[in-house]
């Protein structure tokens, strides 16, 4: 019963951590008092990238460049002058008066799924709030297709229209706009223990933002590993950093694996051995090497020595004499 138990609590672990989370929503802004600011403004972004925006200059909805996704969702029906009448009255301003303090009327509607990445949806939500003056008021409930009394009036049939469509909206941008990670693995010397390495893992350029890392010894995954978390690229796609501290003198094979909706199996890079800020590691000598510098070192001791005593022989000697018949000469020995 126990093993059952693990069975099951392993695959949910495992679900959960491959789930995929996508959301389509429109931001509305409408201010009384601008300055800066424009008195109205929207946008429109799904799974973290701007796909349309309302121009105040042209007073209409502005499409980014995607050529590619041709189902293009269709904005709240709501117009500019709606968000602006409801605004001066929430504020009681009128139109035709400035008023002299600053009021804000934002609403956020959309909606959000998550799902498996066989495509079966697990979970999903559709939401349509206001707030004014950052005080929030009662949010449209999308199954009884109800208000609050404090909350604007709206058609519900457009709504439902909406929110039957968005779910099948975000399915389409997100298989239109998939972008694979590209993975790269490097190590560095740890600051606080020179036998210990910090190995890094680096995904980069994939899209959209869910993604899966682990680093692994020998297809084992390793614990105590430290994430980045996923962070933004200038391009609209994203990376995410795992690192961990490893045995600097461990031998094994170290990858790193990544799990992306792109991919049709899991993306993998293995560690070349490198360390970018490490010094390198003395070389061991060979016995015979090292025999031959201990011979030529000894060598070169027995001729200082044998030089050195021969010097010493000549300088305590000095020059030798010979004597006969005639007297004493001295004659130099050579």
């Amino acid at each position: 019963m126990k093993f059952l138990d693990f069975l099951c609590f392993f695959s949910l672990f495992l679900s959960t951590a491959q789930q995929e989370r996508h959301y389509l929503q429109y931001t509305f802004t409408a201010l009384t008092k601008t300055d800066k600011f424009p008195e109205f403004s929207a946008v429109g972004v799904c799974d973290d990238m701007q796909i349309k925006h309302f121009s105040d200059e042209e007073r209409a909805w502005v499409r980014e460049n995607l050529t590619d996704w041709i189902k293009t969702p269709a904005e709240p029906p709501e117009t500019r002058e709606w968000y602006l009448n409801n605004l001066h009255s929430l504020s009681k301003c009128t139109l035709s008066a400035n008023c002299s303090e600053l009021h804000v009327l934002q609403r956020i509607i959309g909606c959000e799924l998550e799902k498996l990445p066989d495509g079966s949806v697990i979970n999903l939500n559709s939401f349509n709030t206001f707030g004014f003056d950052a005080k929030d008021l009662i949010s449209f409930n999308s199954d009884t297709m109800q208000w609050n009394e404090k909350s604007p009036k709206e058609r519900n049939e457009l709504l439902q229209y909406f929110f039957k469509n968005c779910t099948n909206w975000i399915s389409t941008f997100n298989n239109t706009y998939k972008t694979p990670p590209d993975v790269h693995m490097f190590a560095s010397k740890a600051p606080d223990d020179q036998n210990k390495l910090v190995l890094t893992c680096l995904a980069t350029g994939f899209y959209p933002r869910d993604v899966q890392m682990d680093i692994r010894l020998d297809r084992n995954i390793l614990e105590d590993q430290t994430s980045s978390g996923i962070r933004p690229n200038h391009d609209q796609t994203f990376q995410m950093r795992t690192s961990v501290k490893i045995d600097r003198n461990h031998t094994g094979i170290y990858d790193c694996l990544v799990i992306h909706s792109s991919l049709t199996e899991p993306a993998s890079a293995e560690w070349d051995g490198t360390c970018s800020n490490c010094e390198p590691k003395p070389q061991p000598q060979s016995p015979g090497k090292v025999g031959l510098v201990v011979g030529l070192v000894a060598l070169a001791v027995i001729v200082i020595v044998i030089g050195c005593y021969i010097c010493r022989r000549k300088r305590s000697n000095g020059p030798m004499t010979s004597q006969n018949s005639y007297g004493t000469v001295t004659v130099p020995l050579m």
